[in-house]
């Protein structure tokens, strides 16, 4: 069973949650990163039906400029097919410093392994990675304002022979909305007035993964596991091949566990067995 954050991302992907009744509760306050690149809010616009299947949008908007820095028609929502749309929008705008996304597969923060294969690639390639909180969907407010444009303006009007002619009509409705469509939080001018690329290029080789001299490295084994002082402590299946590195913490008898240059846990050395 999924715990109840995933099944909530899901089910909003899908329009089954009124995202609104959620955001009418408690007030908030808009928030913008400052510069462009300094966050990416990533998510899948449910799925929608084709004459010939169905298509997952996959939406990537930077929270600065609004601008679409990928407009994917997906065949589903797996790994390999969100890695491969994240690298080519890497490749032509450079890497951000952090990415936000929901709660859903493939990035799902589950409560018991919080990382997964695709994040933990984006850490590698020195991307912050975050959660929307659950039942929150505010804290992705303009990517969920971007698939309701999307909707408004294409979804709802147009069904698509199969996913080359989506991608096609994507394209070109990305195009528009980047570089000709007002927006009124940007004092009605497109996204593309106020976005530049990253200066981070891509790299098409991971880096590797080094420590300080002073780190504890122990190397994280098939279960998600590795062993300190006679025991085990558990990160998540998703590190499993990886070294992590241990550091000392100013509470006494903790120490945290690094994975490159991110924090990913704690460990209590004084917490029972």
């Amino acid at each position: 069973m999924p715990c109840p954050s995933t099944i909530t991302a899901i089910l909003r992907r899908h329009d089954r949650i009124d995202t609104d009744s959620g955001i009418r509760h408690k007030p908030w306050h808009r928030f913008e990163h400052p510069a462009p690149n300094d966050l990416w809010q990533m998510g899948f616009k449910g799925h929608v039906a084709l004459l010939n299947g169905r298509c997952h949008p996959l939406t990537v908007l930077d929270d600065h400029s609004r601008y679409s820095v990928c407009l994917s028609a997906c065949a589903n929502e797996q790994t390999g097919t969100v890695q491969a749309a994240l690298t080519a929008a890497f490749r032509n705008y450079g890497l951000p410093w952090r990415m936000t996304m929901d709660n859903g597969p493939p990035w799902g923060d589950d409560r018991d392994n919080p990382y997964t294969p695709l994040t933990v690639w984006l850490l590698r390639l020195g991307i912050k990675v975050s959660h929307s909180r659950p039942y929150h969907p505010q804290t992705q407010g303009k990517d969920e304002r971007f698939h309701r444009t999307l909707k408004g303006e294409l979804l709802a009007h147009e069904t698509f022979a199969n996913l080359a002619i989506a991608q096609k009509r994507f394209d070109a409705w990305r195009d528009m909305y980047n570089l000709e469509r007002p927006h009124q939080a940007l004092g009605l001018q497109p996204p593309v007035s106020r976005y530049q690329a990253s200066p981070r290029p891509f790299p098409e080789s991971l880096p590797p993964i080094e420590y300080a001299p002073d780190d504890q490295v122990r190397m994280v084994q098939a279960k998600g596991e590795f062993s300190y002082l006679g025991r085990t402590w558990k990160v998540g299946k998703a590190f499993r091949g990886y070294p992590v590195a241990l550091r000392a913490t100013p509470q006494d008898g903790g120490l945290d566990v690094y994975f490159c240059q991110y924090k990913i846990a704690f460990i209590d050395l004084k917490a029972p067995q």
